[in-house]
């Protein structure tokens, strides 16, 4: 029997790593890596080529979107003053969950899904929210899920260490970096260790 066709917005390659090997056992899976919130561009060059490596090592195809990063920063502006986690967040999850669910429909996916919930940064019942709404609107069904249950991050890591996967140490966009530049001027004497924490 076909297993059901489902496109996963992936972030980066530590997610990408642990969730795509936990749906690849009930769908017919495509990964999708549309991030253009990603700060500098040769940080995403980073990052999208480790998702490449990703799926050549486990052996799925992974389409690529675009690097649209201006429109991404007319959506976020008047939110840059906001913590992580507010209101910019929810803009940004909105944005990459809209994309993929307007790709997953025109390539005809039954589902669509963001492995980002993986994430302690990311609220998962705010993505699971937003990609009810978009799979309303765009006729394919949203994969509900918080992937961080079930010990999944700390799963994650050790995956992704053994791997060798590059592990970044903030969000992804030009105000995490900036907030993390600023906690580190002003506790240079404590590392930051917050790779173990973020994910994209």
């Amino acid at each position: 029997m076909a297993k059901p066709k489902l496109l996963a917005h992936v972030c980066c390659a530590p997610d990408a790593a642990y969730v795509v090997g936990l749906l690849r056992e009930r769908f017919d899976l495509t990964a999708y890596f549309y991030n253009p919130n990603i700060h500098p561009r040769e940080e995403y060059n980073l990052r999208v080529d480790e998702a490449r490596r990703v799926a050549g090592r486990f052996g799925f195809p992974m389409i690529e979107g675009e690097y649209d990063d201006d429109r991404w920063r007319r959506l976020t502006e008047k939110f840059k003053g906001e913590p992580e986690k507010g209101r910019r967040c929810d803009v940004c999850y909105a944005l990459r969950l809209e994309r993929t669910a307007r790709a997953a429909a025109d390539l005809g996916f039954e589902f669509y899904t963001t492995v980002m919930s993986l994430s302690p940064w990311k609220k998962a019942a705010v993505l699971n929210r937003i990609g009810r709404m978009l799979g309303r609107r765009f006729r394919v069904r949203f994969l509900e899920a918080d992937f961080k249950k079930k010990d999944g991050f700390r799963k994650s890591t050790e995956l992704s260490r053994s791997l060798g996967l590059y592990r970044q140490d903030y969000c992804g966009c030009l105000y995490s970096r900036q907030e993390r530049q600023a906690r580190l001027s002003r506790h240079p004497e404590h590392p930051d260790h917050s790779a173990d924490e973020k994910n994209d």
